[in-house]
Parts: C-alpha cells; structure tokens; sequence
C-alpha cells in the first residue's frame, strides 16, 4: 500500500517530544535527521572522552511515515498538543508509492571501483573482476558503504600507501570498510573503533564475510598503544576536538588520514593538527577533503 512522507522542520527541544508523540498518534516511522546536514551548520553527535555529546542538532527534520489515508494536520496537531508545544506549520507532505523497499535499496548500491585493483562489491552482487580485491560489503545500518566521497578518498589512499605489514586503527569504523580494505590491503594489524554498538556489529559481519581478520570494539575497550596508520573518516568538528587523542595514538613517523572534511574547512583542521604532523597537498573529491600528514 501507498504512504504518506512528511518531512517537519523542529527545533532541538521540540524534536524528541514531538517525535514520541507522533508514533502515539499513529505514525509508522518517525527519524530525526540534521535539518543542516552537508552545509558548514552541520553539527556532529559524538561522544569521545572529554567531549560530551550534544542533546540534538539546534534544526531538525523529523522524517514521519503516515498511512495514506492519515489526515496529516489533524495528526500533527494531535501530537503538538500531547508533546505540549506549538502545532508544526513548516512542513512538507509527499506520496510514497508501494515498492519492493528492499530490491529498491539493493539498486541504490552497484559494484564501486576504486582502483583498478580495489573495488566494493555489495553482496547481492557478482564481482565484476574476480582477480581484483574485492570488498564484500553488507551496509546494514552502519555508515560506509564506499558510495561516499569521504570514503572513496580514503580507500584511495589504503591502497596507494599500504605495502603490507602496517598496524592501523581505524577511528569511526562504521560498515569496516576501511580497516577491511586495509587487512585485504596486507596489514599485519588492524583495529577499528566506534562509539556505535551497531556499527560495531555491522563491521564483525563484514570483516567474517571478506574472511579477514580485524578487532572491532567500543572506545573505551581499545588497549592502548600507537599504530602505523590511524584514519579517521568521521566530520570537521570531532576531528578538531579528537586532534590529541588521535596524534597520541600515531607512532612518531606514523601517517594520519582524516576524511569527512568539506573543502572550505581544510585548512583550519590542518591548523589544529600541525602541531605533531607535516600535512601533503588536500585531495578532493566532489567537495569533500581528505587530509594525509606524517608525524614528527
């Protein structure tokens, strides 16, 4: 059956009320989404040690699924009313055409080449080149799905860089996809880290499918120690407030990847970093910044 897509603009104290009470008052699905995302407003949740994470984001989507036959504003002013705040006026409402959601999701996602010996194969689908690297990869519910230009500039640099034999952490792991590719790539050691108990889930599953081995765990579970490589594919405002912990965790010599970078904002994360690293020349991808320094 048909649906009913309505995209409601709130603001951080509204977002989670209303969303409560919109499932109360029949909604299929709500999400919250950063109302700002992909601008230089786009605010990060994140958790790391000494940077507590925020509540929500200051403007919020909530993205609600209605029947299609659900009378949107009697059922907004419904919800406004049981969350006790003001009726939402600026929102959009769009007809969602039944589909086969998971055939449709799978098409979304083709094999991506990287290089001519890397590519990311989803696993509904064949390998184009079976004598290529190739990276299984099941989404699932983690960011990462090499799709990204983030990344795609990092993958990039994995396989230019890594002659075997390297440790490497992978900070923000995600899907795994990354510090796969790097354990596929011939890393001797490879580990990966996120403050999502989903994503570390998603990125047992993909390492278990590409028969690789790689350690995954929370923040806090991480033994200390430094590595040969860290990257780091995470967004401008965590890299800054993460620059010690991260450069602590770089051997003298090491390299440091960053990744999650809009163009305009290079230049101030490298100016948080040089402090321990000698950055190379930005590479850019469709607007998007990868960032590769060695410590000294």
């Amino acid at each position: 059956m048909p649906w009913q897509s309505v995209r409601i603009l709130v603001d951080s104290k509204e977002a989670e009320p209303l969303s409560d009470a919109l499932m109360e008052a029949g909604a299929l699905s709500v999400s919250l989404e950063d109302a700002d995302a992909g601008t230089l407003d786009e605010t990060p949740l994140f958790g790391e040690p000494d940077h507590p994470t925020a509540e929500l984001w200051p403007r919020s989507i909530a993205a609600v699924l209605l029947d299609e036959h659900a009378d949107v504003a009697k059922t907004l002013a419904i919800a406004a009313k049981q969350a006790d705040i003001p009726v939402p006026t600026e929102y959009t409402v769009e007809a969602v055409a039944e589909q086969d959601w998971v055939r449709l999701t799978q098409s979304q996602f083709d094999p991506i080449p990287i290089s001519p010996r890397l590519w990311i194969v989803p696993t509904w689908h064949e390998a184009p080149d079976s004598h290529a690297i190739n990276l299984k990869l099941d989404p699932g519910l983690a960011f990462g799905t090499g799709s990204h230009p983030t990344t795609r500039l990092c993958l990039r640099w994995l396989d230019e860089h890594l002659h075997g034999g390297e440790t490497l952490l992978d900070y923000g792991c995600g899907s795994g996809i990354l510090a796969i590719a790097a354990a596929k790539l011939g890393a001797a050691r490879v580990d990966g880290v996120d403050i999502d108990a989903q994503a570390i889930t998603a990125s047992h599953d993909n390492a278990e499918l590409n028969e690789v081995r790689a350690h995954f765990c929370l923040p806090g579970e991480l033994a200390p120690g430094q590595y040969d490589v860290v990257v780091a594919n995470i967004l401008t405002n965590p890299l800054k407030g993460m620059a010690p912990l991260l450069a602590g965790r770089v051997q003298s010599g090491g390299r440091l990847v960053l990744s999650g970078i809009l163009a305009e904002q290079a230049e101030e994360v490298m100016a948080v970093y040089r402090e321990w690293f000698v950055f190379d020349p930005p590479a850019i991808d469709e607007g998007w910044v990868r960032l590769a320094g060695i410590k000294q």
